[in-house]
């Protein structure tokens, strides 16, 4: 491709991803302005459509940076030389994903109040740190990959942030295995959980932005390479199955979480949306298809490859959804044991439907990470290239 034609496409692209982005802002502007009365959101339901879109951003960033670690840390060229696209997409996504959390958070003009008063016994307050410190690893990482002074130190930079990034996963797991007011949760299941997820949604998107790369550049996908990659995201998409069955039937053996489970996987009590998005969104979409998309005889096609990864992320949304929103709008327990009767919605399920608002600070939060990957594609060498390993592994 001209470099004509390349530079007028990151125009385009950049004024795309900013477009997306201004709408986003314009979103939480709205909601700051009127109130999150014009959301779905309400005293049952306070975490909404946004935080679907910031938690699968932020483990993605965590789960994307696989690619990095299994080339840096354990020696494949392969993987080497997607490292620093890797690293780029973390913080892009990672950006995107605390974007949309402070701005949903109803004060963002108190932001500062957050970062120097924390309490430490606060699963949130510590992921703070974790959020910042992959940032500061992934950017100390990138900084010896491109650097040739310090190519020698590339390695332990990957330890260090595969070290980081399965705490940061383990924390943002964490933060809802600790929630035992809601019944859905409370499970240590969730942090190791959250890790298995992150390899999979990670390495879906990263396979999305990397064909859309190459298309972008008029570039071929290496077969060989596709293959593989596709192998691996079925692998994940496997993995994922199997902690959410186990996470599901371990709910099961348990007479409390009973209804509960019937709520999300059978949609009693009102749970019809989670059940079907459960069942067709997550299980039959996001993983059975794209399962059967990557391991058929003719799996590594990259058409093929892309599509199982689209349903993975969209199989993403899906769980997160359920998960996120049907935790909080089956009725909680207030007092476990005893019997509470009142006028206000006793044992009935809240109603949720998500506003424009909310769609538009969730895809704001997407269309910002995009336009700081196209940005940072565009500035430096972030494009794996299988032409020449030989200059591609001496900077990784």
């Amino acid at each position: 491709m001209s470099p004509d034609r390349q530079t007028r496409n990151f125009w385009l692209l950049a004024a795309a991803g900013a477009l997306v982005t201004l709408l986003g802002l314009a979103a939480a502007h709205r909601m700051e302005e009127h109130g999150h009365i014009i959301t779905g959101m309400d005293n049952q339901v306070v975490w909404g459509l946004p935080h679907v879109f910031a938690i699968f951003m932020i483990v993605a960033a965590s789960g994307v940076l696989n690619v990095a670690s299994v080339g840096s840390v354990f020696g494949q060229a392969v993987y080497k030389r997607r490292a620093p696209l890797s690293g780029l997409l973390s913080l892009a996504l990672l950006a995107g994903g605390l974007m949309v959390l402070m701005l949903d958070l109803g004060r963002p003009d108190r932001v500062l109040v957050a970062a120097t008063h924390y309490n430490f016994s606060s699963m949130f307050a510590l992921n703070v740190f974790l959020y910042s410190g992959l940032a500061a690893v992934v950017v100390v990482y990138l900084w010896t990959m491109f650097e040739r002074r310090f190519n020698p130190w590339s390695k332990p930079a990957g330890v260090a942030v595969m070290v980081w990034r399965f705490v940061l996963t383990t924390g943002t797991g964490a933060i809802f295995a600790f929630l035992v007011a809601r019944q859905a949760y409370q499970s240590a299941l969730l942090p190791p959980l959250f890790v298995v997820l992150s390899f999979a949604w990670g390495l879906a998107v990263f396979l999305v932005v990397q064909a859309a790369l190459l298309a972008w550049n008029g570039r071929p996908p290496a077969p060989e390479v596709d293959r593989r990659l596709a192998r691996l995201l079925a692998v994940f998409v496997l993995l994922s199955v199997y902690f959410v069955a186990v996470l599901h039937l371990t709910n099961l053996y348990y007479a409390r979480q009973g209804a509960f489970e019937a709520f999300i996987l059978l949609g009693r009590g009102g749970g019809e949306v989670f059940a079907l998005l459960f069942w067709g969104g997550f299980v039959v979409l996001g993983s059975v298809l794209p399962c059967v998309l990557l391991l058929a005889p003719r799996a590594g096609a990259p058409r093929a490859t892309l599509a199982a990864s689209l349903l993975v992320v969209l199989g993403a949304f899906a769980f997160l959804y359920v998960f996120i929103i049907g935790g909080q709008a089956f009725p909680l327990e207030i007092f476990p044991g005893w019997t509470a009767t009142s006028s206000f919605a006793d044992g009935q399920a809240a109603h949720y439907v998500p506003s424009w608002p909310e769609l538009g600070l969730g895809v704001g939060g997407l269309g910002a990470a995009f336009l700081l990957t196209v940005v940072g594609v565009h500035m430096l060498d972030f494009m794996p290239s299988d032409d020449a390993p030989g200059a591609a592994d001496a900077r990784a």
